[in-house]
């Protein structure tokens, strides 16, 4: 019996053998599953149960400083069992968070005996949600404005905590069974985040305050109290009451990241290490962060009182002042802004800051920018398409026929626009960026649906019927040892909004009706999933939505502009507020505080902040002298609330029926909800067909809403900003990851928390005291600047532009 023998031809094992199949991902279940989270590099390859163990005990041998764990916790060491629970691999539970900028800014250990619900805890929170609400009301009405961010709070209640550690009794007192103490021990971290979400919580006022600021100014009503702080309440809390329900949607789930807790996140856990020990062979973290401060604020001097052209670097227009159309395109007032460099951080980070956002969502939001802005946006005004060229080429306001800003008090009687009048004056004209600003606006909303639906319908399936529990994230797992706040807390807080809200529409005759009232929050509660879901994975906040909210206002209350205004705040408000909140629940959640106590704080301060809001508000507008004026020597002229009223005479009292509708100049822009409805799909199956390619980066509603800022934002905003993120977000974080690791977002909110100071000292000690300014031509050249005057492209005719009637 013989045997043949085959010759095999073999590879050396160290070649690559040629592979006549597509190349795919080993574990492609995994790949096509995680395909909507452009933050995991699905290129790396997944972790074993071995390998993780092998990981666990590299961690062991590296010996980290201190200084990379929570110093407070009574916890010293990062490993834990896994729940005993659970009957599945323990591949399945994850030990560190799969993303870095996660592993970065919050340690995965907790100490559930923390005291959280403490005296110093609440009187700092209501003390400073007080002082902050209160002072961003009153200088909102400022131009220019001061903000105090959260980020400031959480610098200068770190030493009033620890002050508070040191001088309070420790006695303990009893109260019905409660024991509890002044001062129950050190100022922990879970008290500093609390105060600092409470303070973040009423940052931006109450929404609305506008309407009623519209309503006095603009219109002469005079309202109660009871109105306006009914009508407040049920708008403030609808928002938060929908943050509850987006938990275990965007809250929950690791692959949410929300970049910008990621950065808070980072500094509470800086300023609270311990700073006995040193880190061995790198700086700590702490010390960075305060050469970060120090420098910031000294610099920030020049771009925002010595050398202001350092933060309008129009630099091109000042070699050619004169010339309009490198006026338009490389100026920082009324043009482009296509000079591309700023010196000013607030500049650089005018919508978002760059260290933060991914570079992915970066890139999509520039590529954006650069085709409306800097391609259509010019050929649509140099062909002076839609009268343009008659107007600068870009503003925030709109214009009439003679080129000049649109008067809305000619055309307004009794709060209702005047037909005579109106045909007697001008049709309303828009400049060219603000037209495509509002074109995207209207793309953009068909875009996140269908973009929700394409990606993460099945995960929001899932999830609807998941809890806390069902959750693999280490972080998820320690917030276990917490009770959750119960869902039917947020109905019952949903609930009582309403009733507020019913109440306020009805104790004063604003026009709006009951049933307009549940659209508005039904249009909220739609819009609140897919708009929360962007920015937890981009940090992108959405800002350009409120157009759409007055588009449907307008065709469905002609001629009512306070209902419009009402309409507008009740489904804008919803959705941010809930998106915010959401975001500050992330916070809570990587921090590590009970999920009971971050909803009482938030309850507290919104609740705070209407009453704080509209006292300001009220006695502003009766004991500052020509408040509101063009010339208000201290500068109270409010931009942003004679803003809101404008759009309540363009969208309620015009009404988009004149601009928009089929046969009006603008009707085009329309076209947008189809063509945001469409563009998702192929990029979907593009990123589905070739799953580890470029495609699964590209966000299609992130293209439309990232670029919301324009206008008043130019090109120098966003492409200063596009090249600090590929500076340290690709490259940095590329080549130099552990530095990225590291310093990153501490670099990021030293920078903002610099420049807020920086701003503070300068507006209270010397614009508003003395409103004494430096004159000398770093302060003056950019005035000189057809981009300053705002020239236009064409003069208008003297007899006016556009057509004989309207």
């Amino acid at each position: 019996m013989g045997f043949t023998t085959t010759s095999v031809t073999t590879f050396p094992s160290h070649l690559p053998r040629l592979r006549r199949i597509p190349d795919v991902p080993e574990d492609i279940d995994y790949v096509m599953d995680h395909l909507n989270d452009p933050n995991l590099d699905l290129k790396k390859p997944l972790l074993s149960t071995e390998s993780l163990e092998l990981e666990s005990k590299k961690a062991g041998q590296l010996q980290y400083a201190p200084s990379d764990l929570d110093t407070e916790s009574n916890i010293d060491t990062v490993s834990y069992t896994r729940a005993e629970s659970r009957n599945s691999a323990a591949v399945d539970f994850d030990d560190e968070s799969p993303y870095p900028e996660v592993r970065a800014a919050v340690p995965s250990i907790d100490d559930p005996t923390m005291p959280v619900n403490t005296f110093r805890m609440w009187f700092l929170g209501i003390v400073f949600s007080i002082l902050v609400a209160g002072l961003n009301t009153l200088f909102n009405f400022r131009y220019p404005s001061v903000y105090i961010s959260s980020v400031v709070v959480q610098l200068i209640t770190l030493p009033l905590g620890k002050l508070f550690e040191h001088v309070l009794p420790t006695i303990q007192f009893n109260t019905f069974g409660y024991r509890w103490s002044l001062n129950p021990g050190p100022f922990n971290i879970k008290e500093h985040a609390c105060i600092t979400v409470m303070s973040s919580i009423v940052g931006n006022g109450a929404a609305g305050s506008d309407v009623f600021f519209g309503q006095q100014m603009f219109y002469g009503q005079q309202m109660t109290f009871a109105y306006q702080i009914t009508l407040a309440l049920g708008i403030q809390i609808a928002g938060y009451s929908m943050a509850g329900f987006l938990r275990q949607f965007v809250v929950w789930p690791s692959s949410m990241i929300w970049p910008g807790a990621l950065v808070t996140s980072a500094l509470f856990n800086t300023l609270h290490k311990n700073y006995s020990k040193r880190e061995r062979g790198h700086m700590t973290r702490e010390r960075f962060f305060l050469i970060v401060v120090i420098c910031s604020f000294a610099y920030h001097w020049l771009p925002s009182y010595l050398f202001t052209a350092l933060s309008m670097f129009n630099w091109v227009c000042w070699i050619a002042p004169e010339n309009v159309v490198v006026n338009a395109l490389f100026g920082t007032a009324t043009g482009l802004g296509m000079g591309i460099f700023t010196f000013d951080w607030a500049m650089i980070s005018y919508f978002a800051s760059p260290l933060v956002s991914p570079w992915w969502s970066q890139l999509n939001v520039i590529v954006s920018a650069f085709f409306w802005f800097w391609v259509i946006v010019p050929i649509v005004y140099f062909t002076n398409s839609f009268n343009t060229g008659f107007l600068p080429i870009s503003a925030p306001i709109s214009f009439d026929r003679f080129g000049l800003p649109y008067n809305v008090t000619a055309v307004i009687t009794d709060g209702k626009l005047d037909l005579e009048k109106y045909r007697g004056y001008s049709s309303m004209f828009l400049p060219a960026t603000l037209i495509f600003a509002y074109a995207l606006a209207f793309g953009s909303i068909t875009a996140v649906l269908v973009h929700t639906v394409l990606w993460f319908r099945k995960d929001i399936g899932r999830r609807l019927r998941s809890s806390l529990k069902d959750e693999r994230d280490v972080h998820s797992r320690l917030m276990q040892a917490y009770p959750e706040a119960p869902l039917w807390w947020y109905g019952a807080l949903g609930a009582v909004s309403l009733v507020f809200l019913l109440i306020g529409i009805h104790l004063f005759p604003t026009e709006l009706p009951v049933w307009a009232c549940f659209i508005a929050l039904a249009i909220a509660a739609i819009l609140a999933l897919p708009m929360s879901i962007l920015q937890a994975l981009t940090n992108q906040r959405i800002s350009n939505m409120q157009v759409l909210y007055e588009l449907i206002a307008g065709y469905m209350f002609p001629n009512r502009p306070i209902a419009n205004g009402i309409f507008k705040v009740i489904a804008y408000t919803g959705t941010n507020q809930g998106v915010a909140f959401a975001g500050d629940l992330k916070l809570g959640h990587y921090m590590k505080v009970p999920p009971r106590m971050m909803f009482m704080i938030q309850v507290v301060a919104t609740t705070i902040s209407c009453f704080v809001v509209i006292g300001v508000q009220n006695w502003a507008l009766v004991n500052i002298e020509d408040i509101c004026t063009p010339h208000q020597k201290n500068g109270f002229t409010c931009p942003a609330q004679n803003l809101f009223g404008t759009a309540t005479v363009i969208w309620g009292a015009v009404g988009p029926q004149r601009m928009f509708s089929p046969g009006q100049p603008y009707n085009f822009t329309l076209w947008f909800l189809l063509i945001g409805a469409v563009l998702p799909i192929p990029f979907y199956f593009l990123a589905r067909r070739y799953p580890l390619s470029i495609w699964r980066y590209v966000n299609i509603p992130l293209m439309f809403i990232g670029v919301g800022a324009f206008p008043p934002a130019t090109g120098i905003n966003y492409a200063s900003w596009a090249l600090v993120g590929f500076i340290f977000n690709f490259v940095i974080r590329r080549r130099h990851f552990k530095w990225w690791m590291r310093y990153n977002f501490i670099l990021s909110a030293g920078l903002d928390a610099g420049l807020a100071l920086c701003l503070i000292v300068i507006f209270f000690c010397i614009s508003l005291p003395t409103n004494k300014q430096v004159v000398w031509i770093g302060n003056t050249i950019m005035q000189n600047t057809a981009d300053f005057m705002g020239l236009p492209f064409k003069m208008p005719p003297e007899t006016g532009f556009g057509p004989s009637s309207w």
